[in-house]
This record gives C-alpha cells, sequence and structure tokens, in this order.
C-alpha cells in the first residue's frame, strides 16, 4: 500500500479556479483509489471547492463506483480519450484567421467561447464563464494568453480553438476547448478548425503529438478526431462531487 504523499503523486492533480481534476487513475489499484478519494474529501485545501472531479478507468470493479456514490459523486460523462501522434500531419494551409488575447480583448473572447458552448453534446461545466477562464489561466499560467484563440471567417468570429503544451510535459500537445457557435456547425468547418489548431501545436507551440478527449455523446467531435487522424486509447467515466450534490 502506498503512502500518502505517494498516492497523491501517483496520479495527476489539475487545478482550476475552485475545481479540482483528478487524472491517471489507473496507477493506483481499488483500494489506494478508495484512500485517495477519502484523503481528498477531507483535505483542507479541498474539501470546499466547488468541483471535485475524478476520471475513473474502466479497469476498476463496480464497487469503486459504489464507494463514489456514497461520498456524494455522481457520474457526470463517459469520455474517450484519443492520440495523434503527428507522424503523418497534414500540412494544410489556413482557411481561418486565429487571433489569441493578444489581439482580441478578454471579453469579446469570453462571450464567443461562452456561445461556442451552447448546445454542446459534452455534459456542461459546473463552473460559471469567469470561473472557466480563471482555471485556464491558472492551469496554464502566462502562457494562456497565447492559448485562447478566436477563430475569424473575414471579420466575424466563429469559434474557439485552444492549443497548449500540457503542464509538466515538454512535448504533449493538447486542445484545452474546441468549438463553433450555433450558426457555423454542420457546414465542414470543424474539421479545418481543428486542422489548423494542430498545425498551430506542432509549428508555435512545439507539440510532437496530441491527446484529445470528448463525450462519447458527441458523435460530431468524434468525426472530428477520426479525420484528424486520432485513435481511440482510453475509455473513462466522470464523477464529480459538488456543493449543488452534497445539497441534493
Amino acid at each position: 500500500m502506498k503512502s500518502k504523499e505517494e498516492l497523491y503523486e501517483a496520479v495527476k492533480f489539475v487545478e482550476g479556479e475552485n475545481s479540482i481534476t483528478i487524472e491517471e487513475t489507473h496507477n493506483l489499484t481499488s483500494t489506494e483509489l478508495v484512500k485517495l478519494t477519502d484523503s481528498v474529501i477531507e483535505h483542507p485545501n479541498y474539501k470546499n471547492l466547488k468541483s471535485l472531479t475524478i476520471l475513473l478507468s474502466g479497469s476498476f470493479p463496480d464497487e469503486i463506483e459504489r464507494h463514489l456514490y456514497n461520498r456524494n459523486f455522481k457520474c457526470h460523462d463517459e469520455l474517450l480519450f484519443v492520440k495523434n501522434d503527428f507522424e503523418n500531419l497534414e500540412q494544410t494551409s489556413p482557411v481561418f484567421t486565429l487571433k489569441s488575447l493578444r489581439e482580441v480583448t478578454f471579453d469579446h473572447f469570453k462571450s464567443i467561447w461562452e456561445r461556442a458552448m451552447k448546445g454542446s453534446l459534452n455534459a456542461p461545466s459546473l463552473l460559471d464563464m469567469d470561473e472557466q477562464m480563471r482555471g485556464v489561466e491558472k492551469e496554464l499560467g502566462p502562457t494562456y494568453i497565447d492559448t485562447c484563440n478566436l477563430a475569424f471567417e473575414g471579420e466575424r468570429a466563429i469559434g474557439v480553438i485552444m492549443p497548449h503544451i500540457e503542464p509538466g510535459t515538454e512535448a504533449e500537445g493538447r486542445i484545452f476547448y474546441f468549438g463553433l457557435v450555433p450558426e457555423d456547425r454542420g457546414k465542414r468547418k470543424a474539421v479545418q478548425l481543428y486542422k489548423q489548431g494542430l498545425d498551430l501545436l506542432n509549428k508555435q507551440f512545439g507539440a510532437t503529438y496530441s491527446i484529445g478527449a470528448t463525450s462519447k455523446n458527441n458523435k460530431p467531435m468524434l468525426r472530428v478526431f477520426e479525420e484528424t487522424g486520432f485513435e481511440i486509447t482510453e475509455r473513462v467515466k466522470v464523477y464529480k462531487r459538488s456543493h449543488r450534490s452534497l445539497k441534493s
């Protein structure tokens, strides 16, 4: 059995604004995950968080899910993780103009991001827009300014794409969020925009591969992953414990 310190080191903590997400739980045994969960819930720095999320890989037995339910976690979504090694990354000419927070205002970016999330097939966030923006800044540090990009078609912003290097790595590219505003969906723009995001990850951010994830219910995003060369690597369940669930 790992010590408490070893348990915390075995998984990945992603700290946002008033939220924590625990990833890479496959590094723990069932007994260790129970111990870690109970420890985090009682930890003075975490016990009053608005949202505590655990990504549970499919290798854990049913009794782990029952333990999470007993500790006031609820199954929020099921995610498919994907990977692209960039070995055959397609070089394409940019179709859209990407502008980061160096070129657009904070409020403009936030308003387009909020519109891009409307009607999303991913499970909704428990955080409001201001909390999500502060979470991006907290997780990525000063580089979040280059990560937060609006995509323009002519003079009109049509969506959001947020490429970055995963903290703690040197070459793992991720796209923090990707989405089109409602009126620009279903027009074959998503694949091209995502390809531009991957090209940006590779050329500007220095990523040599990319990891992505989306809800199992988000068929359009899964098609984007397929058409841009990603392969499914893992299926995980998302369990959340929030102030709302504690009151319900």
